[in-house]
């Protein structure tokens, strides 16, 4: 099973309101993502940066069918955090729209995806960076307002964070000067996890 099929299950068991289904989508992406990882010998609360009941918890509210596959996880699972990924889970927690628990735990998993490599939509599982933009208004407000520019996600966030600890990581006098101007704004697109792997499913399947 693809995680482009892992997606498609999860989505067919949800029976949510218009406004709710789009949380079911992230959720949906991001568990799909941690599902490919977890077949390459990744836990997925290492991969989702939550314990197993919050886990639990996220699967139960959007997707009760498929609660068998996390109420199951070793309790005494822990994901580890290093001290960037701390701060930016502290200040995602600080800034969340509501308050809700549902955003605390986006706050968890935003700061562990924010350690992987690609950009930041596409470790979340989303089809595009427009995704992440409205993830961000509807659930972090604060900073998507702060977000003026349409700085890259992640290299916003850690700026936010650098900022907030008092360190330098920018030397440029503004962005305009910048000679790296292209690293925190340039283009973001590229094809999502999802359409890579139900693409590479279908590159293996025999033709009949």
């Amino acid at each position: 099973m693809t995680s482009a099929d892992v997606y498609r299950w999860l989505m067919s068991g949800s029976s949510l309101s218009f406004c709710q289904q789009f949380d079911a989508h992230l959720v949906a992406c991001v568990l799909s993502v941690a599902f490919e990882e977890a077949q390459e010998g990744r836990s997925l609360c290492e991969s989702l940066g939550l314990l197993p009941p919050e886990l639990a918890e996220l699967a139960e509210g959007f997707f009760p069918h498929a609660l068998p596959l996390y109420s199951g996880l070793d309790p005494a699972l822990s994901p580890t955090r290093a001290d960037d990924e701390s701060c930016l889970r502290e200040l995602l927690m600080r800034s969340t729209s509501e308050q809700s628990r549902f955003q605390f735990q986006l706050a968890s998993i935003l700061a562990r995806r924010s350690q992987s490599p690609n950009h930041l939509w596409q470790d979340l599982g989303l089809r595009n960076r427009r995704e992440l933009s409205w993830l961000m208004a509807r659930h972090f407000a604060p900073l998507a307002a702060r977000n003026e520019r349409d700085m890259k996600w992640k290299k916003f966030l850690y700026r936010i964070i650098c900022r907030d600890e008092g360190f330098a990581i920018c030397t440029a006098p503004s962005c305009g000067e910048c000679e790296d101007f292209d690293g925190c704004f340039g283009d973001e697109s590229g094809e999502s996890r999802l359409a890579i792997a139900r693409r590479e499913a279908e590159q293996l399947s025999p033709v009949t």
